[in-house]
């Protein structure tokens, strides 16, 4: 049974990293504390092995299609390490259920943005290429991709979340990208701030290789298939379906937590 529902979840957030390029990566962690029955601190560090590698391995597929920002991606990403490390450092201090009641607020934050974002306009992905070279940087747009790197390391130390739902925004806003491409670098983004994560846990991280190992298998065959979905449906939709089961998931574990801390 454990074996089916981790098979299921891990095809099941692949499938939203895929499509979308964030989103699915914030089920992961409650998936393993209630589902599989981790606790908080051992699912944040699965998690973040589990969506880093889905992510590689989604952002070599949208690659192919010539998609992904190398640049851009790899700037993003490196500005959000240090904050990574931060953002362990305060994971090892909270209470798990502490840490899980907040954990569902960022879940409401994200799903809460997805809506409002659903229903823009994107540009196919070869008109939105077209636009790239007239874009410039300046100062303003460097200082919020910069903040908002920031941010999306702190949250995946923290959380073990890949921050997917604050980095395509923040590429389609700031940078001016279409949005096939800010899902596809976001990819990127997001291997670079686990993987800097992971690396902070280094020394104290245990893993469960039995959970791991074929929930991250099933999400990387997920991500496959994300991909072939991001080509043939509208995103809006998924969009807007996905955020709906994050408020759901979100009302779930802040429920739990509750109950756990005034228990």
């Amino acid at each position: 049974m454990i074996v089916a529902a981790t098979l299921g979840l891990g095809l099941l957030i692949g499938l939203s990293l895929g499509a979308l390029g964030g989103g699915g990566s914030i089920l992961t962690v409650p998936a393993l504390v209630y589902v599989i029955g981790q606790d908080a601190r051992a699912a944040t560090t699965s998690s973040l092995f589990i969506v880093g590698v889905t992510s590689v391995i989604a952002a070599l597929g949208h690659a192919r299609s010539g998609r992904v920002r190398w640049g851009v991606g790899v700037a993003f990403g490196i500005t959000g390490i240090a904050a990574g490390f931060a953002g362990t450092a305060v994971n090892r201090l909270m209470n798990p259920d502490v840490l899980l009641l907040g954990f569902a607020a960022v879940i409401v934050v994200a799903a809460v943005g997805m809506l409002a974002n659903s229903g823009d306009e994107t540009l196919p992905p070869e008109e939105g290429d077209a636009l790239q070279p007239a874009r410039r940087w300046r100062a303003g747009r460097i200082g919020r991709i910069a903040g908002a790197g920031l941010l999306v390391g702190f949250m995946t130390g923290l959380f073990g979340v890949g921050g997917g739902f604050v980095i395509v925004p923040a590429l389609t806003l700031a940078l001016g990208m279409s949005m096939p491409q800010a899902v596809a670098t976001s990819l990127v983004v997001i291997s670079i701030n686990s993987a800097g994560a992971l690396l902070a846990r280094a020394g104290t991280a245990h893993f469960d290789w039995a959970v791991i190992a074929p929930f991250t298998l099933a999400a990387v065959a997920g991500s496959l298939g994300g991909k072939v979905v991001a080509d043939r449906l509208s995103g809006a939709t998924l969009t807007r379906a996905f955020a709906v089961l994050l408020i759901a998931v979100a009302v779930y574990t802040a429920t739990s937590s509750l109950i756990s801390l005034l228990g």
